[in-house]
Formats: C-alpha cells, structure tokens, sequence
C-alpha cells in the first residue's frame, strides 16, 4: 500500500488524539531509552548551505510484533537561516513530505514543535531556526516486518533570500530478531526533546477561560486567557486559515501574570477560507515551578472583544515626550503653510488684508484672530472624529476625508464658488438693512468670513504632508484621548501661526503695497490659483466616484454658478465668466479621464506594478530592490515628490534598473490593505515611501519630503551597493 502525506498551511490539527499521540511517543521513547543502546539507523544525509537534513530512529530494526515506530525529521540550519511552522505566517510555505514510495507504512502523523516568531521585510512569520527535529510517529501495515521510509521533503529556507529545498530522504529498517529492538539513545533523547515541545491541549495547559472576537470590519482579532500558571513571556501564534494573515501582536498580562489579552491586526483577509481560530500559545521563559509550556486552544467567539486588563491610556507618556511632541506638531503645521495645499486659502486672506489696509488695528486683529479660530476649531473637530472612529474600530488617519466622494463634491463646489467671485462673476454682500445696522453699532464689521478663511485653509492642509507631521500624527493615533488633543492643537497652533503673528502685530499689514490698480492683477492670479485647485480636485472626485458622477457634480456646480452670476454679477461678466467655468470641468474631465497607453509614456517615467505586500518578499529573497510608493491622487505631497524627484533623473533610471522594482499603493479610495500596511509602520497619512532589498529586509522608511540622494542612498543600501544595470 502506498501512501501520500503533505503538510500544507493550517491543517486543522486534532487536538485531542495528538495530545494522546505525544504522551504514547514519550513514554514509548522513555521505554525505548532503558534499553540496552546500540548504534540506530539513521538515513543518508542531505545537505545544502541553508540546511543538513536526515531522517533519524530511536530503533535500528522493527521489533516482532512492532506496530509503531518512533522516528524524526531532523533539520539543521546554517546561520541565520529559519524555515516554516504547519501555519507559516503572512508567506513562507510549511514543510510538506510525500511517502508515497514507502514500504509497509499505513500513515505517517507528523507533529509540530512550537514555533518561534521572527520578522523579516515587515512580515510576521512563524517557524524555527537553529535546528529542529519533527517526531514522526509511523504505523506499519504489518507488524515486525521491514519497512523503507521513502520521503521526498519539499521545505521552503529562508535568510537574507529564500531558496525551496527539495530532496529525498531513505530510511530501511530490518526485522528485529526477537521482542527487543535496539536502541540509539541519544537519538531516541533528541527525538524526545522536541515531542516536549509539541503543544498540549488547554486542559494539560490548564486554561480556565479562553475567548477571542474578530471586530466587525474584520481588522482586529482580539484574545483573552486565564489560567492556574502565570505567564512570564508569552508569545501567541493565530490560525484562521490559508489567506489570512495577522501582524505582531499587543500582549498585555493581568492579574499576576495568569490573565493574557491579545489584540493582533489582520492584514488579509480571504472570507472564503477564513476558519475558526486556532490558537497557540508558548512561554518561552520559565514560568512557575520552572516549566517552559505550549499549548493550543480553539477559544469561544463571543460577540463583544475581551477587556484588556489595562488600556495604553493607564500608562502616562512622559511629559518631556509630549512636549517634545508637541513641538514637532507646532513646526509640522508651520511648514504647512508654505504647502500647495494651502497658498491657495491664504491668497483669499491675503486680498483681504490688502483691501482693509485702511482699517483700524482692532478690525485687523479681530479678522486675523477669527481666521486662526476657524483653524483651531477644525483641528478640534477632525481630533474630536478620529478619536470618535477610533473607538469603534475604524481606520483614522490625515487627509483621509478625501477618499470621501461627498466631501470631494462639497470642497468642489465650494472653491468653484470662491473662483468665480475672485474673477468678479458675482459679488457677496450684506443685505441692505444689514449694512445700516452694522454702520449704526459703530461701524465694526463681523468676522465670519474670516473664521471661515482660517477653517477652510485648514480643511485644504490635511491631503498635505510636511516634514515633522508624519511622526506627530503617529504619536497621536496611536496614543490616548489626551495625545490626540495634544497634537492636534499643536498642529493647529502651528497652522495658525501667520495668522496670530498678524493679529499681534497689525502693523504688518502696513508694509503690503498700498491699493491700486495693481490689486485687479493680484486678484486675477489669486484668482487662478483657486481655479487650479478646483481643477486639482475634480481630477480626484473622478478617481474616487468615477466619471459620471464627477460630470453630475460639474454640472450641479455651472448651474449653481449661473444662478449666483445671474443675480450679482455685473453684465459684462455674466456670460463670459458663467462660460468659463461651464466649459472647464467638461474639459477636465474629457482629458482627465482618457487612459494613456504604457507606450505613450514619457521617457523615464517610472514602470510601476502594481502594490502587492506578499510579493516584497518574494522579489528581495531573489535579490531584486523594492521601491514602494504609497500615493493619492489627492495628495499633493506625492505628486510634488513624484514630479520633482521620482520621475527626474537619475532617480527615475535607477527605479527603472534591472534589479528593481517599483510598487505603487494607489490609496486615492479607501483600501484596507494600504492602511494596515501604513499601521504596520505606525504611519497614519501619506505620502509614504520604503525601499527595500537583501540588505534592508525590514525596510528602509524615506522622508515625506524625498530629496533624489536620499533616495539614491536608500537603493545602495537596500541592494548592499552593488551597482544596478539600465534595463
């Protein structure tokens, strides 16, 4: 009878028969091990610079009347080079072993030591380094007689590269002459050695509670034990099935060490395949009574995550931390304000200033001090709803709002709005009766334009990135109530900064020139600079809601238009302005939306393929550099980054090198995969770029702000300095 055994990713081990298997295979090799010692038979040996491998037996014959033997899988690997447990992890492929050729062997139960986790290009992974022996417990279709062992062992060895390991292993074994069998034992002590390790079930563990929760957005599982022993260093590895994979996880222990709470990040998710979870958990020091333990469990889903036994938000950051913090927030939304993103907002304030040069201090400072308002209560806001999605389990992060289509449309129309009145197609102004009473009070003006100035530029700052904001917005999201609020006014401050030097300074607005015939010039380029940004995001409402529904917004837009023009406008600009903005969203979107052939592409632009995180892996093990780009269409700091450094050269020739490839994440509408990418590296925004290679396995994370030696650095890391070839 021939046989075929393969072990693939997240076979659904039987907990209660392995646990029986275990302790039969150790006190058959306790047995085994009073017997008098002979040499065992072991297999020829394979050997690679990854691996040694050889097939080992405690018995160098089939007793009479044998039915079982007792052998193993022993793998030695060379320095630094690991393969993979029964669930490898986001990649990696477990060993798997084909008896088929085998003599006189019923079926082959294959155990599996603990693993051990390890990282490597930013992936979780689970398997074994070092060495490590797999116990076979073999069953014979006829007892005491001769058995071969004919195993072809596919295994997958990793290091700075990953190289599959195929090879046959032999094992014949005679009949014994009697009863006895021989017995080699150190062999039957190793073997020994690593079915300890093998994982029991709760019961042996002794776990009175064990339950886990995967949230509604299928992004967070979450598991919590009690039991009778205190963990010391525990480490926990999840099985939900083939194309499900899970980061690293937050472990926090309660209760003097005998409560474990998880909460572990799911990367991918395959709903097809996705199974109950399996569970297991190692100690890798001493725990009470100085045993080392592992164990695998299937806890109870419930319906609500398990309580943590503490929160981050019960440990207090240092306060030189959140100082330190803070600054870095106030200088990230300084820089802000010299952004594309934002000059647009300030040219509307700076036309007031201008305007009211003649005004008194007080009116200056009041606008001024109204414009840093709006900003402030923005950034309040957009704290107060982060922290708010955050509690339910939603991904927050900056400039995500422009993955919104409504919110698309509304700033659309808004700054379609602000252009025309810029070029004079309507006037606002206060009603009649309004005005009078205004002059009647005094003559002071109210300031709602303004604050509304200082809010809107900040709502136009968040697709923008700036050196200093990446690290404070982490700081924040990943933090308490307390830190969110901390960063935000600080960022907000720093936004506002212009405005509140102004307002304490009203003076300044004295050295402006004096108004003039000059200011109808002034108007007409800031005028264009808020067309260009109208442009700007109808390009990315038709990436995020597509063409249709873009040319619907247009057409919303020009018949809100005509209707202000028609009522405020004078009539020389009526037509000719209602013209303009009817005609140039249509244009937009015809040139917009037409697909450019990979043929047409201009010479050195960057071939990019498409983000595939499992892939990273994959290439750098080939010894190929990764260049990934995580952009948005919405993200002005991208697009800068790829216009002035990405798509120039020599930047552009080297990410075109044979040897590397480069990745775009395309992140302009929502993609669960990007976001937990970005978490992976406690990033909340974009732009976000990592270079990766045989020498930078973990990554190497680039500026907001790339600068093309930063990136021609990071490649020659990355690729160990070995010079690329021009494909």
């Amino acid at each position: 009878m021939k046989i075929s055994v393969a072990y693939f990713p997240f076979n659904r081990p039987n907990f209660t028969s392995g646990s029986a298997l275990k302790t039969l295979v150790l006190w058959a090799l306790v047995l085994l091990g009073l017997s008098a010692p002979t040499l065992a038979e072991t297999s020829a040996t394979f050997s690679s610079p990854a691996v040694t491998a050889r097939l080992i037996s405690a018995q160098n014959n089939v007793a009479a009347g044998a039915a079982t033997l007792s052998v193993g899988l022993d793998l030695e690997l060379g320095e630094d080079w690991k393969t993979y447990w029964r669930s490898p992890g986001e990649v990696g492929i477990p060993p798997e072993i084909d008896w088929a050729t085998s003599e006189n062997v019923a079926s082959v139960d294959f155990l599996w030591p603990a693993p051990k986790r390890f990282t490597a290009f930013g992936i979780e992974n689970f398997g074994y380094a070092d060495r490590v022996v797999f116990p076979l417990q073999i069953q014979l279709e006829r007892p005491g007689e001769p058995v071969t062992l004919n195993a072809s062992v596919s295994l997958l060895t990793c290091s700075i590269v990953c190289v599959p390991q195929d090879f046959d292993l032999t094992l014949s074994l005679g009949a014994g002459s009697g009863t006895g069998s021989g017995i080699d034992r150190p062999s039957a002590a190793l073997i020994a050695k690593y079915v300890a390790r093998v994982p029991v079930t709760e019961i042996d563990a002794g776990i009175d509670v064990a339950e886990s929760n995967i949230n509604t957005a299928k992004t967070i599982l979450t598991v919590s034990l009690r039991g009778e022993a205190p963990f010391i260093d525990p480490d926990v590895f999840p099985e939900l099935g083939a194309g499900n994979a899970l980061g690293k996880p937050d472990i926090r222990l309660g209760d003097g060490g005998r409560w474990l709470w998880a909460s572990l990040p799911i990367l991918e998710v395959d709903e097809e395949r996705l199974q109950d979870l399996v569970l297991t958990v190692t100690d890798g020091k001493a725990a009470a009574g100085g045993a080392k333990r592992a164990f695998t469990l299937t806890p109870e889903m419930t319906e609500v995550a398990p309580a943590p036994p503490f929160t981050l938000a019960q440990i207090t950051r240092g306060l030189d931390q959140l100082t330190w913090i803070a600054i870095i927030a106030v200088l990230g939304g300084l820089i802000l304000n010299v952004m594309p993103c934002v000059l647009p907002v300030l040219s509307i304030k700076l036309s007031s200033a201008v305007k009211h040069q003649g005004a008194e201090q007080r009116a200056i400072r009041g606008g001024f001090l109204a414009a840093a308002g709006g900003v402030m209560v923005f950034m309040w806001g957009l704290a107060a709803v982060l922290y708010i999605l955050q509690q339910i389990g939603f991904t927050v992060g900056w400039g995500l709002q422009f993955q919104n289509p409504v919110f698309l449309a509304l700033m659309f129309v808004a700054l379609a709005v602000f252009s025309a009145n810029m070029f004079g197609v309507f006037e606002f102004s206060m009603p009649v009766a309004l005005q009078s009473r205004v002059a009647r009070a005094g003559g002071s003006r109210g300031y709602g334009a303004d604050f509304l100035t200082g809010m809107f530029g900040a709502v136009m700052a968040t697709p923008c990135s700036a050196p200093f904001l990446g690290t404070a917005i982490a700081f924040a999201l990943a933090g308490r109530g307390v830190d969110i609020l901390i960063v935000f006014t600080s960022l907000g401050f720093g936004l506002a900064l212009p405005y509140l030097v102004v307002a304490a300074a009203p003076r300044l607005v004295t050295y402006l020139p004096k108004p003039g015939r000059w200011m109808i010039a002034l108007k007409l380029v800031l005028g264009a600079l808020l067309v260009l940004t109208a442009v700007w995001l109808f390009w990315v409402l038709i990436g995020v809601a597509g063409l249709r529904s873009a040319t619907v917004v247009a057409a919303l837009t020009v018949a809100l238009l005509l209707t202000l023009a028609w009522q405020h406008a004078p009539a020389a600009f009526r037509w000719g302005g209602v013209l303009v903005f009817a005609v140039l969203p249509l244009v937009a979107a015809g040139t917009l939306a037409r697909d450019i052939p990979a043929a047409e592409m201009p010479v050195g632009k960057v071939a990019w393929v498409p983000f595939d995180r499992t892939q990273i892996a994959r290439l750098v093990s080939e010894g190929q550099v990764v260049f990934v780009d995580v952009t948005a269409d919405w993200c002005i700091t991208c697009k800068a980054n790829k216009a002035l450094v990405i798509d120039r050269e020599p930047v552009a020739s080297r990410l075109n090198a044979s040897g590397v490839t480069a990745m775009s994440a395309d992140w302009t509408r929502p993609d669960p995969a990007i976001s937990r990418y970005l978490e992976s590296f406690n990033r909340y925004g974009i732009p976000f770029n990592v270079v990766y290679g045989p020498n930078a396995a973990e990554g190497i994370v680039l500026s907001e702000i790339l600068a093309s030696t930063a990136v021609i650095d990071a490649l020659d890391q990355a690729s160990g300095g070995a010079a690329l070839a021009a494909k």
